[in-house]
């Protein structure tokens, strides 16, 4: 993380918002995002939140939501350096209380429940469907460059996938079918004080609001298409749409969920490997994910 990048995005941020430079505390630092918790000399905080592309649309998501109804935090001020963009937000302090099931089926029934923005990235049938073909491209890339060069498995799994792609797709514009957080998990809700909140918008998008639903347990589990079945029954419940529980694709919509969900990981992991990271040194690492997630989809898509 380039240390003069985010000193010089908080200085933009702090003389917008017209307040002198805080301290800076580390919350959550990766590659190419971070959070930290910012206070000021009049004892008042902010968070501090960054990232570069392709999370430097965040901002935008934000507001589409905050516009929407749907609880997110504020934003007070956003500015960009080079490829990076900056956000100051509310400090929603820190949680009364750890986030459960309930609380992940009642906050997708709000994300549900909102209008769809026009802004976002699109995902419907033909985009789920292109997933498989778009992997093959990035892996054809990584050959090119003499990386992933004992990885025929993967190639002859992505393209079984591919061939059948197009009849497994079907049912993705079925209800919920809107807004998609894609990186929906317990700790992307949260509570506090003053109520919940729904972080992390960074990669929303329009398409399938199952995917969201099958993420919510996380991915580096086995799938468990019976316990997805019990939250998308309590999804229901509590008002999200009837068709969560509609087959799709010729599969048990949890089946088909967790399936192009697995797919969706696979193409985005690999367009990391590809663009965003681009570290030959992190091949080990993402290879075997790829492998596990690709055994996955071949699986639950009856592939």
């Amino acid at each position: 993380m380039d240390l003069s990048l985010t000193a010089a995005l908080l200085g933009d941020l702090t003389a917008l918002v017209g307040k002198p430079l805080p301290e800076r505390a580390e919350i959550r630092v990766w590659g190419m995002s971070g959070v930290e918790r910012v206070t000021f000399p009049d004892g008042t905080t902010a968070v501090f939140k960054y990232g570069k592309e392709p999370f430097d649309r965040e901002a935008q998501a934000l507001r589409l939501a905050r516009q929407r109804g749907l609880p997110v935090p504020e934003l007070h001020a956003t500015a960009m350096q080079d490829t990076w963009l900056g956000m100051l937000m509310d400090d929603l302090g820190t949680p009364v209380r750890d986030v459960d099931d309930l609380d992940g089926v009642a906050a997708a029934v709000m994300l549900h429940a909102a209008r769809p923005a026009g802004g976002l990235p699109f995902l419907d049938k033909a985009g789920l469907a292109a997933l498989p073909g778009r992997a093959l491209e990035h892996l054809r890339r990584l050959r090119k460059a003499d990386r992933w060069t004992d990885c025929d498995d993967i190639e002859t799994t992505l393209g079984k996938i591919s061939a059948t792609a197009g009849t497994r797709a079907q049912g993705a514009t079925l209800n919920p079918f809107g807004w998609v957080h894609s990186e929906f998990h317990p700790t992307s809700i949260h509570i506090g004080e003053d109520g919940w909140h729904l972080l992390d918008f960074a990669r929303a998008f329009t398409g399938p609001g199952l995917l969201d639903l099958a993420s919510y347990h996380g991915t580096t589990d086995t799938p468990n298409p019976v316990r997805l079945r019990v939250f998308l029954e309590q999804y229901v419940i509590a008002g999200g749409h009837q068709d969560a529980l509609t087959s799709r694709g010729g599969l048990a919509a949890e089946a088909w969920a967790l399936g192009w969900h697995r797919m969706w990981a696979v193409e985005w992991f690999m367009e990391q490997a590809v663009h965003w990271i681009n570290d030959p040194a992190k091949d080990p690492a993402y290879i075997p994910v790829i492998r596990r997630h690709l055994n996955d989809v071949v699986q639950l898509l009856e592939i």
